[in-house]
């Protein structure tokens, strides 16, 4: 008998007969003796509508309302699975964030877990109960509601997963599991049947939308295995395990696993920086005091007066404005000439386990951007990956150049079953 903790994202309950559907699987899980936890969104659409609701009566509402008011959602999904799971003739248990003992900090709408009490989660499967809990969302020290910012119910289903000692954490999606590439935008995409944690957190930090960075850091620091899977079929899905456990599964780890793609990001630019030590540091400690969150960065010497140099990172859309306020805030004491902004890049990633023992990798991706006369405009590298900044009109196209160069083609087209990813 395992204890799995499956999560559904909003398009697995996005309505009733989704709710029904889902409310059966859980019950067949549990009728085939497993001790069953869920993890549930909010169903479909319904947190962008309480954002348009405090939209219409405040364009500044405090964080502290807006978290209490994003929390109601999961909220409202959990009372209706359980009745759902009820109805089915198992009895099932709701629980909000606070009541499962997830503690965060008082990071309104971006909280972190700093300690997991799951006490009536735990009695509750040990009383043969299902029990279903608020994705999402956590109570602080001074006992106010937070949210865990995007992908927070990935993060609460691991984080429930370790504190529970789960054998196993379902993510449930509309897809059919991990695919080497986001099958909205190549259509031939290949599901693949196992990964590493370490591909999988960077294809997630690099745009891919399945998995949520902080529920795979989560995943591989305290080794929960994670099975991603369709609410919507039977198929087997993708495990995310160790690199061990991995191996074994497989001979030898492809070369390339999969291709990410982000256009979630800008680049800044600060032109005409003084070419002495320490002022590198003096700009991202301005950045940092902002809580920019820089990804990629290149500093470029070759410009006009040999004394200065440009330099240019990406960080989050929306963190932009606050990191040029800041900048410009601090330009006598950081001594540069200007700042210039692109609002939006795009970032094409190639990651595999397996570049680590291969070459090549570079000399395929770069010819094939070559031969599509796709400008490189930045790059960035670790052991498992290669990033570059292009044209985002471009991504695209890109994006599937490179898939077909690396022979990550399917022969079928991949089945997205909800539209959403999530």
């Amino acid at each position: 008998m395992a204890l799995i903790v499956q999560k559904y994202g909003g398009s697995s309950v996005a309505d009733a007969e989704a709710m029904k559907r889902v409310a059966q699987r859980i019950v067949d899980t549990h009728n085939a003796g497993h001790r069953v936890v869920v993890v549930v969104s909010a169903m479909g659409d319904t947190t962008d509508d309480l954002l348009d609701a405090a939209a219409s009566l405040t364009s500044k509402p405090p964080k502290r309302e807006m978290d209490i008011l994003l929390s109601a959602g999961e909220r409202i999904s959990m009372a209706l699975l359980a009745m759902a799971v009820n109805e089915l003739g198992v009895e099932a248990r709701a629980y909000t964030g606070a009541q499962a003992g997830i503690q965060t900090d008082s990071r309104f709408g971006a909280a972190q877990i700093i300690g997991m009490v799951p006490e009536r989660v735990a009695r509750a499967i040990k009383d043969g109960q299902v029990a279903i809990v608020a994705g999402f969302q956590g109570i602080s020290k001074d006992d106010d509601v937070t949210t865990l910012g995007r992908g927070g119910s990935d993060t609460t289903a691991v984080a429930l997963a370790a504190a529970l000692h789960a054998d196993v954490c379902e993510i449930y999606t509309d897809v059919d599991g991990v695919f080497s590439a986001d099958p909205r935008i190549v259509p031939g995409a290949s599901q693949l049947s196992v990964m590493t944690y370490e591909e999988t957190l960077e294809l997630a930090a690099h745009g891919a939308k399945v998995l949520h960075l902080r529920a795979v850091e989560f995943a591989r620091k305290f080794n929960v295995p994670l099975h991603v899977r369709s609410s919507f079929s039977n198929k087997e899905g993708t495990w995310i395990v160790d690199e061990n456990y991995s191996k074994s599964k497989a001979m030898e780890a492809p070369v390339v696993a999969g291709i990410a793609h982000d256009r979630s990001q800008g680049k800044i630019t600060i032109a005409g920086v003084p070419n002495v030590p320490g002022t590198a540091s003096k700009i991202f400690a301005t950045v940092a005091a902002v809580d920019g969150n820089i990804d990629m960065i290149v500093q470029n010497t070759a410009v006009a007066t040999p004394d200065s140099s440009n330099l240019s990172f990406t960080v989050p859309q929306a963190e932009i404005p606050a990191v040029v306020a800041a900048l410009e805030e601090s330009r006598d004491k950081l001594s540069f000439r200007e700042i210039r902004v692109s609002e939006s890049v795009g970032i094409l990633s190639v990651v595999g386990a397996g570049m680590r023992s291969h070459s090549g990798v570079s000399a395929v991706l770069f010819k094939t951007l070559g031969e599509l006369s796709v400008n490189v405009d930045m790059i960035s590298t670790s052991e498992i990956r290669i990033s570059v900044v292009v044209a985002p009109e471009r991504l695209d196209e890109a994006s599937r150049a490179v898939h077909t160069a690396f022979g990550l083609d399917a022969g079928t087209r991949a089945v997205v079953y909800g539209g959403t990813g999530r």
